[in-house]
């Protein structure tokens, strides 16, 4: 073995590895941002909002919050006010969310508008529970914000992005159809 060989530990197996086990780690962050995302693409699709969709992330969330603080909390009493805090906190959010939803709110804005004011609302409270709780929940609530104005931007920029992939798939298959020439 020469001296320019990479160590076991940083060889291909052992970073395909880790990247697995960081996966597994934060798969229940990713389908939460999956749920989310998905909840805008279908209002936006079905040009009405999922009544219980939200709420029940909202609680979903709000639980996953309490049972990571949980394995946190030092005694009973940090445990009680940990539960008490996030039931407050997803409470109101859960309200304002409703409100959003209410007809007479909800009247002022279209079926997107209402998929992203309301994925703003879950970002929101999933940013403000992650800095009581944990990072990561934090770290979903800002990747729940900055898909807020990603799909705005995505939704405008579709009809662009379809032309520029039909555009980059001509020139592809004319150099493949021209180099294919040149070879024989």
């Amino acid at each position: 073995m020469n001296d320019y060989s990479v160590a076991p530990e940083f060889g291909e197996q052992a970073v395909a590895a880790r990247a697995g086990a960081w996966l597994k780690r934060k798969a229940p962050y990713l389908i939460v941002l999956g749920l989310a995302i998905f909840g805008v693409a279908y209002t936006s699709l079905a040009q009405q909002p999922l009544y219980g969709y939200w709420e029940f992330l909202g609680v979903a969330i709000g639980v996953a919050c309490v049972a990571i603080g949980w394995r946190q909390a030092p005694d009973r009493q940090a445990r009680f006010i940990l539960a008490r805090t996030q039931a407050l906190h997803w409470a109101a959010f859960l309200v304002a969310m409703n409100i959003v939803l209410w007809p007479s709110v909800n009247s002022f804005l279209n079926a997107p508008a209402t998929g992203l004011a309301l994925l703003l609302l879950l970002a929101l409270g999933t940013f403000v529970a992650g800095i009581q709780v944990s990072f990561d929940i934090a770290v979903l609530g800002l990747a729940m914000a900055v898909a807020v104005p990603a799909i705005a931007w995505f939704k405008q920029s579709a009809l662009f992005l379809i032309l520029a992939v039909i555009v980059l798939g001509a020139l592809a298959a004319a150099f493949w159809r021209h180099g294919g020439e040149a070879s024989t």
